[in-house]
């Protein structure tokens, strides 16, 4: 099977889809690679590295477009990727889909088989491809939040975990997931009061074993919500619905009633956002204010540390990649149910009944596009 592997045009993207290392397994099992010139030097991965490595270098992403069988990526495929993708052609990267209907409309109409690294689970129920990304942004979200107190940001001009003397910020985590427990751990290192608030008790007992009497644990509740965000000096919005769009957790309402210069971290925004005050931002333009609070949005956080996420996301991508590659994708998805959990659209059909809901739209059942 031929590899393709565009470089990332999203603003502020600087992951690729693979890393040499991920190039050379696949041409250890006969496969070819093709990738865009300079795709990985966010990295500090020149072509020579891929060269080395056995793929193939190309100037253009349009060659890779029309050549490849299958095309590998780290974000959503813009507007003029979209155009480029080809009937039957997969697609292998993260779609979050359901609260876009204009990405949706044009793979349908496409005829792509897209497989998003977001809904491909594990025995245990989870989504091992979006775990790394979650890891990335949980820690970040807290990063960020340190930054954006800062008064110059916009901030109260709190420092996250205090002096001796001088009580350190309050904050919240809504979503005691991957992101969230992420999240508590730099927030507890770094000094923090932290409270976590999740709507299921058997989450708040594992963190409560696990992280003792420095974290608070609290039912989710409309009534908790309102009281600890209203509180807090940084809120981290770290809830997931898989496929589906995220839940408007947080108010209008709520954030006008917060303090001037506290500061909301929205992680779900690339799934639609928590807070309803949210929207899409960018690394170059992070945050906005609204009531005088500081929301930080950006859409592809992990894209921050391209270095760390790439490999971090290689570690879990690969394997199942060169399933797609020494299979085919029907064989493959026929074989691994998890894996045929990540089929979000083929040949024009809605095959995530998330994704469907979300947007209004008819589902079909993987199984009958595979013909099992």
């Amino acid at each position: 099977m031929l590899i393709g592997i565009p470089k990332e045009i999203k603003v502020e993207e600087y992951r690729v889809g693979l890393t040499p290392d991920s190039v050379r397994q696949y041409v250890s099992h006969g496969h070819k690679v093709l990738i865009q010139k300079n795709a990985g030097i966010g990295l500090g991965c020149s072509d020579e590295h891929y060269v080395k490595a056995g793929a193939q270098i190309t100037d253009e992403a349009s060659n890779i477009f029309g050549e490849a069988d299958m095309i590998i990526k780290v974000k959503e495929p813009q507007p003029e990727e979209r155009a480029m993708l080809r009937l039957g052609q997969i697609l292998f990267t993260y779609l979050h889909l359901a609260p876009d209907p204009d990405q949706t409309s044009d793979l349908l109409k496409s005829g792509a088989i897209c497989i998003a690294y977001e809904t491909v689970t594990n025995q245990h129920g989870h989504l091992p491809l979006l775990a790394p990304m979650s890891q990335v942004a949980g820690r970040l979200s807290i990063q960020a939040g340190a930054r954006c107190l800062e008064k110059e940001r916009g901030g109260r001009g709190i420092l996250l975990g205090g002096v001796p003397g001088v009580a350190p910020a309050k904050v919240s985590v809504i979503g005691g997931g991957v992101v969230g427990e992420h999240a508590i751990i730099m927030a507890l290192g770094l000094g923090a009061e932290v409270t976590v608030l999740d709507n299921n008790v058997e989450t708040l007992e594992r963190l409560d074993i696990r992280y003792g009497v420095g974290l608070k644990t609290v039912y989710s509740s409309p009534t908790a919500i309102e009281d600890y965000v209203a509180g807090s000096d940084l809120v981290i919005g770290a809830v997931l619905v898989a496929g589906a769009e995220a839940p408007k957790l947080v108010s209008a309402e709520l954030v006008a009633q917060m303090q001037k210069g506290s500061v909301l971290v929205d992680v779900a925004i690339d799934q639609g956002g928590c807070f309803e005050t949210s929207k899409a931002t960018t690394h170059k333009d992070p945050t906005f204010l609204i009531d005088g609070v500081v929301h930080y949005c950006v859409a592809n956080m992990p894209g921050a540390v391209p270095c760390t996420s790439t490999f971090a996301l290689n570690n879990v991508t690969t394997p199942f990649g060169l399933s797609i590659a020494d299979q085919g994708w029907q064989e493959a998805l026929k074989n691994d149910p998890h894996l045929r959990n990540g089929l979000n659209i083929s040949e024009g059909q809605i095959t995530n009944e998330a994704v469907a809901a979300a947007l209004n739209q008819a589902f079909v059942e993987p199984k009958m596009v595979l013909g099992m």
